[in-house]
Formats: C-alpha cells, sequence, structure tokens
C-alpha cells in the first residue's frame, strides 16, 4: 500500500469523524481543497461514492459507511505498527498535536514548549487552542492542556504545579481618578471590561474568600472575547479587567497596571497535561511526557 493510499485513507476517516471537509482539513494540516480531491481520487479508484455532499452538510453513503466499519480498525492497527517502530527510534522525530486553552497555552509556551524544540529540534509541534472542551481521542490529538479538575478520568494527567491564579487589574491613571474596589460588590460603581465566553455567554466575575463566593454581573463599555484585548484596554485606562495573571504579572511588576481586590482570587486547579494509555509511544511523544514531567518537579507538580 502506497503512502499516497495511507493518506486518502486517513482522510475519508477524518472526515467520517469530524463530520466535515473543513474539520477533517483541520485535524489533518492541509487544506480543504487537497482534502477533497484526495476522497474524490480514491473515490474514483473504488469506482463508488463514499460521500453525499451538499453545501450545507457531508453523510456517508451507505457504501462509504461500509467501507469505513473495515478499514477504520485496520487503519488503527497500520498506525499503531508504525508507532511501535517509530517508538524503537533513539532520535524523537515527528509530530505532536496538543490540545488547550488559550491561556493555558501562554503559561507554558516558553518554559516547556520552545524549551522542548530547542533541546528536540526534529519534533514538530501542532499547537491547537480553543475554548471549548475537545475529546483530545476522538479529535486526532495526542495530548490535552487543561486545568486538573477538567482532565477527563480515564486520562493520564501530570500535574504541571504552575501557580494559577485570576487578577482584576487597572490602570494607574484610571485608579488614581475612579478609586479602588474594596469587596466585589463594589464593581457595581466602576466602568469594567466586560468578556464574553466561547459559547457566547457573558461572563460574571468570580470570586471567593473565606468560603464565601461571589458572581458579578459587571458593566462596562466595551465587551470582548480575547484576554489579550482586555490587557490592552485595561492598560489604556477603559475599565477594570479580569484577567489571567500570568498574563498580566509583567505589566504588574513594570506598573503599567496595577492589581486590586487580590485576597478575593483564591488559587486554581493547576494545569495538567494529559493523554490516554499507549501501548507503543513514539520517542517524540515519550520526550515531551518526559519534558513536562521534569517541567513539573521544578515547580512542585507531580
Amino acid at each position: 500500500m502506497t503512502r499516497s493510499v495511507l493518506a486518502d485513507l486517513d482522510a475519508v476517516l477524518s472526515i467520517a469523524r469530524r463530520g466535515s471537509f473543513r474539520a477533517g482539513a483541520l485535524e489533518l494540516g492541509m487544506s480543504t481543497t487537497a482534502l477533497s480531491n484526495a476522497v474524490a481520487k480514491l473515490e474514483q479508484r473504488l469506482g463508488v461514492r463514499l460521500f453525499n455532499r451538499t453545501t450545507r452538510s457531508v453523510s456517508l453513503t451507505d457504501a462509504g459507511r461500509a467501507f469505513v466499519e473495515r478499514v477504520g480498525p485496520a487503519m488503527t492497527d497500520i498506525h499503531d505498527a508504525m508507532l511501535a517502530a517509530q517508538s524503537l527510534q533513539e532520535t524523537p522525530t515527528g509530530t505532536l498535536r496538543i490540545n488547550a486553552f488559550a491561556s493555558a497555552a501562554r503559561e507554558v509556551m516558553a518554559p516547556l514548549v520552545l524549551s522542548f524544540l530547542r533541546r528536540y529540534p526534529q519534533v514538530h509541534i501542532d499547537l491547537v487552542t480553543e475554548g471549548r472542551l475537545v475529546d483530545i481521542v476522538a479529535a486526532g490529538f495526542d495530548m490535552g492542556l487543561r486545568p486538573a479538575d477538567l482532565v477527563p478520568s480515564d486520562m493520564i494527567a501530570v500535574s504541571l504545579g504552575l501557580p494559577r491564579r485570576n487578577a482584576v487589574v487597572a490602570s494607574p491613571d484610571f485608579l488614581r481618578t475612579h478609586g479602588r474596589p474594596v469587596v466585589p460588590t463594589d464593581l457595581y460603581r466602576f466602568r469594567c471590561i466586560r468578556a464574553r465566553l466561547p459559547n457566547n455567554a457573558l461572563f460574571r466575575w468570580r470570586f471567593e474568600k473565606e468560603g464565601t463566593a461571589v458572581q458579578i454581573d459587571v458593566q462596562g463599555s466595551i465587551t470582548l472575547d480575547e484576554p489579550s484585548l482586555v490587557r490592552i484596554a485595561a492598560q489604556s485606562g477603559i475599565g477594570l479587567g479580569y484577567v489571567m495573571e500570568a498574563d498580566v504579572r509583567e505589566d504588574i511588576s513594570e506598573g503599567r497596571l496595577v492589581r486590586v481586590l487580590a485576597d478575593w482570587t483564591p488559587p486554581l486547579a493547576p494545569l495538567s497535561l494529559y493523554y490516554p494509555g499507549r501501548k507503543n509511544p513514539s520517542a517524540a511523544f515519550s520526550a515531551f511526557v518526559q519534558a513536562a514531567r521534569e517541567f513539573a518537579t521544578a515547580n512542585g507538580g507531580n
């Protein structure tokens, strides 16, 4: 079986698994046009149509469903055999696909991911960030990076040990002009930078102190869906912003932003790298897990 045929089969399985050509193309790291051409080439070779296509949806034909049911397990065996062979190599190579929240990725980018790439330059890391929780196995990822309390129970997890907290911040000028909130309910009197979640809902600012939890539906003149934009708006004096402490730590230390309500933002669950159990992990996979464990030990994780 040629490499081209293997790629065409992976294309069909990816579309069947993800339910669209666009999602399948993203999973395989190729263009939608290239993926469509690969499927068309395979359909021509087989002499049957595998997918019903409309402008709105994609579904397997009866022939396609039967084909996927037989080819899927065989392709799993082939990929497992390839991974087993790769696990015997001494030099880590190949691609690792990691899914993460954007905030989590920012926290480990320099100290873990980039450090690993400098150590193993023949490895390629495909890091995908998104706000929703993803089934990393179904979506074709090798690993995930999430807060420990969101890691599925059937996964192997490495707690990275990084201290994590939220932070309410504003520019020095804003606080000089408007004063400081002392308790969360004071926020109703202040102009704030609202945040929108990936599901389109407005985020309510969360606080806790001595067992008392509070959620505040803040008001303000702007609503944003990207933390980096909240940081910029807060620096510009538009209002108070609610962000991850790690994203503004340097701004606070250099005086561009000032933190308030620190006693109402307790530590959050630590980040964990997680992955399913594997019989024959590749050298690259094993090397990254080892790097994560070393990073965790240095930061007080497990």
